[in-house]
């Protein structure tokens, strides 16, 4: 059985319905992202495991033990730590104490609460900032207290709600691996709520897509950045081109199909039988990675001639905005590559990378 279930939830706020009937089972150890945009339910999932919220259907499972359906069991009986977007330290109390506040509420002896509070504020890099004021830390210093304070409990659940988010880039990208690596060492189950597609790309067992209070895609970074189940999943996860066209041909032995687009005749990848359906219109998508610079036409399928209508230099990749008929393909190239804009070039479209997908 399944650490954590989620059980058909439905949540509504009015008319809205802002978590609508999903189903989500987590392993003991794993960490897993709700990932997607505003307003499309994520944080009200993670209110409703942390129980600040209550379902209108649907129950929460946490090890074994329903959270809803046999009588609701209080956020501080359901064994999760949780940390805040804001943080949600108290500014008058110093470290330890904000560390601590929680086993002092459970009555623990000082001993105890100490030797805890100590041995968490090492794991989280904050030792010798004990006396100290959330005033006098940094933001990161700050973000590590809110960790201590949910961790010290030795929660079986630890709950993540946009955590990083108020923090700066470079610091944001160094306290994703501090999390992950602090996580995966503690054993602890962890759901992680963000935006940011990088953020769950990176800290993530699994990855649950979501969009409009529905759950549309759960897998690793791997199978919903190369394999996505929608457009939706494709547009939202890294950088997409989407080519539409007709499907001119369709070889299902080799899940394959060509596309006819305004530019051309396009041989693309079929990963699911009914997104491509012959005389159907279609969309497949291409990553910019996966679109080859060529220095002159050699013939084949998949070969095009276009013009460079923008081109971005980022240092170690250079970013060509490439006009192919009415068509407008962003395409990942060497930094090193002489093009500039109204240059002629030839694009080669790898067909094993450019798949057609549901819209």
């Amino acid at each position: 059985m399944s650490f954590i279930q989620i059980q058909n939830l439905l949540k509504r706020f009015g008319k809205v319905v802002a978590v609508d009937h999903i189903w989500l089972e987590i392993e003991k150890g794993e960490i897993i992202t709700l990932l997607g945009p505003s307003g499309c339910g994520k944080t009200t999932t993670l209110r409703c495991i942390a129980g600040l919220e209550r379902p209108d259907e649907g129950d929460v499972v946490i090890d074994g033990r329903p959270m809803f359906s046999k009588g609701f069991v209080p956020p501080a009986k359901r064994g999760i730590g949780m940390v805040f977007q804001n943080y949600a330290v108290w500014p008058h109390m110093r470290v330890f104490d904000n560390v601590a506040y929680g086993l002092k509420l459970a009555r623990l002896p000082k001993k105890e609460i100490r030797k805890r509070v100590q041995k968490t504020l090492e794991l989280v890099g904050l030792k010798g900032l004990e006396n100290r004021y959330p005033t006098q830390l940094s933001g990161g210093q700050q973000q590590r207290v809110a960790l201590a304070r949910a961790l010290t409990r030795n929660p079986k659940v630890l709950l993540l709600d946009e955590p990083l988010s108020n923090l700066d880039a470079k610091l944001r990208e160094k306290m994703r691996f501090e999390i992950k690596s602090l996580v995966k060492r503690m054993g602890i189950t962890a759901v992680y709520v963000t935006h940011d597609q990088a953020e769950a790309m990176v800290i993530s067992d699994r990855v649950a897509v979501m969009n409009q209070g529905k759950i549309v895609q759960v897998g690793s970074a791997e199978e919903i950045y190369h394999r996505p189940a929608t457009k939706f999943v494709a547009d939202f996860i890294g950088v997409t081109n989407f080519i539409s066209g007709r499907v001119a041909e369709v070889d299902a032995d080799r899940a394959e199909a060509v596309l006819e687009a305004d530019f051309g005749r396009v041989r693309c990848k079929v990963l699911v039988p009914e997104s491509a359906i012959q005389g159907r219109q279609a969309t497949a998508f291409v990553r910019p990675e996966d679109v080859e610079v060529r220095e002159r036409s050699a013939g084949g399928e998949n070969l095009f001639r276009g013009t460079v209508l923008h081109r971005v230099y980022l240092g170690n990749i250079l970013y060509l905005f490439v006009k192919l008929g009415d068509t407008s393909l962003r395409v990942q190239a060497r930094a090193t590559m002489p093009y500039r804009e109204d240059d002629e070039i030839h694009v080669y479209l790898d067909p094993y990378r450019t798949i057609i997908i549901q819209d």
